[in-house]
């Protein structure tokens, strides 16, 4: 099929981001308590996959059941590459673990051999499936019938999507926008290329997608049920781009938004992965009122938190003060969260700002504290402790000074009076230049002085005009 270049006023083929949030691209998770079955039951497609691969590479434990999983999933779609790469992937797994020759090794294992009739059967109907599609596709816009050109850009993208082909799948599913007749179709073309765009990890596509389908006139056209289902997707698809990247505050108001009965989006995420990405960078960037309002009081967030019985404990100790138990509890789940394959570059950033905002809500009731108390209730020693607080006196997080001496933390005083004072200067000033600007806004509009905005086609504009016989009012 021969695709049209620049027909998009947006790039649809862009690369995968680049994001600082590689920060630890080879690690090695050796205690995990992942039930990897159940785990990849709550995922299809491409996500099911690209999880398991993303197990295999950071998990020596589960590697090789990981890689068995995905190759036997990977046979239910027409991606004839990815098969090859697990497939070599799972035999080098098994002859690294064993010392015997390959073909002995993979024959004990009961490693299957590479199907290459599969992969040529496969390759066939994949392309005779194609050009089915294509040639569909063609007598549809021949007969210029909008609906069934749309279903054909979308049977096409989820050809491409089906074959491991992103890029043409994003351009298909794209295309399908010049002909949605409805509100709905227009959701659906949105929800599509989110899908691959999240594939892709160009996570600035994903954004504006979601605010193209938010924005769309009578989106509950679905009906009371399917709006609240393509709302809580959106929801979901704002929040892991928002994660990718790091802003953790904003990604925990969408997952917080995402209603427990009609989460159901197995191609991204799982209820579980909401409840976790939402507590998270809660705990990470919410002050306790907002935790309090948002999180614990959530009636709706409460069921997702049923879930992770961990994170619910761990975001109550956190909320009662009780931060020994709180970091123990998280350290113990660490290892799980370093499987997630969206969660796992931001994993030791989100446990530092939990970390910080312990410590910062521990001090901020008191004018002075003993840190031999406080490392004891944070279960770390003196010296270390004080280094911790000495950076984020150095951030600005927290307003006191360390007797290092006498190991005691001081608050530092703050002259109210001379606070209160520069507080009414400023304010002052901010309303002298606001009543300038008004005076002079008036007296622009009294003159009839007005600016052009420049007109629609790009032509001539901006110039500024004045209404004859004014110009000598103005200057008098």
């Amino acid at each position: 099929m021969v695709f049209q270049v620049g027909i998009e006023p947006m790039q649809v083929d862009a690369q995968p981001e680049e994001n600082d949030n590689v920060e630890e691209d080879r690690y090695v998770v050796e205690n995990t308590t992942l039930d990897l079955e159940q785990y990849a039951a709550q995922y299809s497609g491409l996500a099911k996959l690209n999880r398991l691969l993303f197990i295999a590479d950071h998990c020596p434990m589960l590697r090789v059941e990981a890689l068995r999983m995905a190759l036997a999933y990977v046979m239910n779609t027409y991606n004839t590459s990815l098969y090859q790469q697990i497939h070599r992937k799972l035999q080098e797994a098994v002859t690294s673990s064993s010392s015997l020759p390959d073909a002995v090794a993979g024959a004990i294992h009961n490693v299957p051999s590479l199907d290459t009739q599969w992969i040529e059967t496969t390759s066939k109907k994949a392309a005779l499936k194609l050009e089915k599609l294509d040639t569909d596709l063609k007598n549809y816009k021949s007969n210029s019938i909008k609906e069934s050109i749309r279903r054909g850009h979308d049977d096409l993208g989820d050809h491409y999507l089906d074959y491991g082909d992103l890029s043409n799948a994003l351009k298909c599913y794209s295309r399908a926008r010049d002909y949605c007749t409805s509100p709905k179709h227009v959701v659906n073309m949105c929800l599509n290329v989110i899908k691959v765009s999240v594939y892709l990890q160009n996570w600035s596509h994903v954004q504006s997608y979601v605010n193209k389908a938010e924005s769309t006139p009578e989106m509950a056209e679905h009906g009371k049920d399917g709006g609240q289902i393509v709302l809580t997707k959106l929801k979901c698809a704002a929040g892991l781009a928002d994660l990718a990247t790091k802003k953790y505050k904003s990604a925990a108001k969408y997952f917080l938004q995402a209603n427990f009965d009609y989460c159901d989006f197995p191609e991204l995420l799982s209820p579980c992965n909401v409840a976790t990405y939402g507590a998270l960078c809660a705990l990470a960037s919410f002050d306790r009122q907002e935790l309090q309002k948002n999180v614990i009081s959530s009636s709706s967030f409460k069921l997702f938190l049923e879930l992770e019985p961990q994170l619910r404990d761990i975001i109550h100790k956190f909320y009662e003060s009780k931060y020994a138990s709180c970091l123990k509890l998280l350290g113990e789940i660490k290892d799980n969260l370093l499987l997630d394959m969206y969660l796992a570059p931001h994993v030791n950033v989100l446990y530092t700002q939990i970390r910080n905002r312990a410590l910062c809500q521990y001090f901020s009731p008191y004018l002075s504290a003993d840190m031999r108390k406080m490392a004891e209730a944070f279960n770390t020693t003196v010296p270390a402790l004080e280094d911790e607080i000495m950076q984020l006196i150095l951030d600005g997080q927290v307003n006191a000074r360390i007797d290092s001496h006498n190991k005691i933390l001081y608050a530092k005083d703050t002259d109210q009076r001379s606070s209160t004072f520069e507080k009414s200067f400023a304010m002052g000033k901010e309303y002298q230049r606001r009543t300038k600007a008004l005076i002079l806004r008036s007296a622009m509009l009294r003159n009839q002085i007005h600016v052009k905005s420049p007109p629609r086609d790009g032509g001539q504009g901006g110039e500024m005009s004045i209404a004859p016989g004014t110009v000598s009012s103005a200057r008098n």
